[in-house]
C-alpha cells in the first residue's frame, strides 16, 4: 500500500522562536511577532505594541512646521539607549551633528511627576496592602511592570542625550547630498543590515535606519522618481529578513500625485504629521487642550505580520503634545463643551423634537 504524501505549503510564518526577555528593548507580541519600541509609549499603543521587526515605517512631512523630528528623535534616541545599532541618512552636509539634538531619557524623578495620577496612586497603595495575597504572582507582575519601562523611555526634549551613547562604533551616519543617486545609501543599508540577518529564528541584536527627507529637493536625485521607488522597494525586502526597522521621512507637498502614493503603499506603517497654526480661534473652540497642541498625527496603516485580522483603530487622528514642554504624548481628539448661549450641542440637537418649556420628547 503506497504512503500517503504529506501536503506542504510554500507559506512560511515571520516567527522568531527566541524570548524577548533576553533582549534588551525586544518585546513578543501575538502570533510570534516581535516589537521594538518607537520612543513614544503613547505611539506603540497606537500601533499594537510598537515597531514589528522587518517592518518600513514612512512618515509624511509637513511643509509647515518640522514635527517630523519629533517622531525621528525618539525613534533614534530610543535605539542608542538600548545599544542597538544605527544608521542615520539625511541631506545635510554633516548628519553626525544631528546627534547632537537627540532628547535625553528622563530621570525616574521627572517620569513620577509626568505620569503622576492621584487615582493610579490610590490602586497601588490597595495592591501593597494585598501583596502577600498574591506570592508570586505578583513578583511576576513587577518584573513585567519594570521590562515595560525598559521596552520604552520617557524622553525630556530639553535635555540633549548624553554623548557616550552615540560616540560608540554602533552609530553610522551618512550624507546624501551630493550623491546623484541612491547607489551610496543603498549600499550603506545592504552592509548594515548584513549585522542583523536572521538565521535559525534567533535575535541577537537589532538594527535601526532613520532616513530623514527622502527626497529633499536639495538632493540631485529628488526627481529621479524609479530610482527613489526602487532604492524602497530593495530596502523592504531586506528588512523582511533582518532583526531591523527602518523610519524613512519624506516631503509629499514637493512630490507629483502619483510617486507620492506609491511610496504609501510600499510603507507597512504610514503615518502624517500636521502642524497647528498658532491664531486659529475656530478650532481652539472646537478641541479641548488645543492651547498644549503642536500638531496632529494620522495614522493610514498599521503592519500586520503573521495574520490576516485588521487592527481596528479607536482613532486616525490625534493631537501632538508636549506635556509640560518636556515629554510628547500622543491623544485622541476630543470635543470642547458647547455653552448653551453659544447654540445647541450634539446632544441636545435634532434627533428629537420636544417642547422647551415641558422639557418632555416626541419621538
Amino acid at each position: 500500500m503506497a504512503a500517503t504524501k504529506t501536503r506542504t505549503s510554500s507559506f512560511t510564518r515571520n516567527v522568531l522562536s527566541v524570548s524577548s526577555s533576553q533582549i534588551p528593548g525586544v518585546k513578543c507580541g501575538p502570533n510570534g511577532t516581535f516589537f521594538v519600541s518607537s520612543g513614544i509609549s503613547d505611539l506603540d499603543k497606537i500601533l499594537g505594541g510598537g515597531i514589528p521587526l522587518g517592518s518600513l515605517v514612512m512618515v509624511m512631512e509637513d511643509a509647515e512646521a518640522p514635527h517630523h523630528m519629533l517622531l525621528l528623535r525618539n525613534f533614534m534616541s530610543q535605539g542608542l539607549v538600548q545599544n542597538q545599532h544605527l544608521l542615520y541618512a539625511s541631506s545635510s552636509k554633516d548628519p553626525r551633528g544631528f546627534l547632537g539634538t537627540l532628547p535625553s531619557p528622563s530621570s525616574s524623578k521627572d517620569g513620577k511627576l509626568r505620569n503622576h495620577d492621584p487615582e493610579q496612586d490610590k490602586g497601588l497603595r490597595i495592591a501593597w496592602q494585598y501583596k502577600k495575597y498574591f506570592g508570586e504572582n505578583q513578583q511576576s507582575f513587577d518584573g513585567h511592570r519594570d521590562s515595560k519601562q525598559e521596552f520604552c523611555n520617557d524622553f525630556d526634549l530639553r535635555k540633549p542625550l548624553e554623548r557616550h551613547f552615540f560616540s560608540g562604533q554602533c552609530v553610522d551616519c551618512v550624507s546624501v547630498k551630493d550623491s546623484p543617486n541612491l547607489a551610496a545609501l543603498r549600499d550603506r543599508c545592504t552592509q548594515f543590515l548584513a549585522q542583523f540577518r536572521r538565521k535559525d529564528g534567533s535575535i541577537s541584536s537589532v538594527g535601526r535606519i532613520a532616513i530623514q527627507s527622502l527626497c529633499a529637493p536639495q538632493c540631485e536625485y529628488s526627481n529621479t522618481e524609479w530610482d527613489v521607488l526602487s532604492f524602497i522597494g530593495y530596502l523592504k525586502s531586506m528588512l523582511w529578513s533582518a532583526n531591523a526597522v527602518a523610519v524613512v521621512t519624506f516631503p509629499p507637498s514637493l512630490l507629483s500625485e502619483t510617486f507620492c502614493k506609491r511610496l504609501q503603499h510600499m510603507a507597512d506603517i504610514l503615518l502624517s504629521v500636521k502642524a497647528i497654526p498658532d491664531d486659529d480661534k475656530e478650532l481652539a473652540k472646537l478641541l479641548t487642550g488645543y492651547q498644549d497642541m503642536v500638531g496632529f498625527l494620522n495614522v493610514y496603516k498599521v503592519a500586520r505580520i503573521n495574520t490576516q485580522v485588521p487592527l481596528i483603530l479607536e482613532a486616525t487622528t490625534f493631537s501632538i503634545k508636549l506635556q509640560k514642554r518636556r515629554f510628547l504624548v500622543l491623544e485622541c481628539l476630543n470635543q470642547a463643551p458647547i455653552d448653551g448661549s453659544s447654540g445647541a450641542s450634539y446632544g441636545t440637537s435634532g434627533s428629537c423634537s420636544g417642547s422647551s418649556k415641558t422639557g418632555t420628547l416626541d419621538f
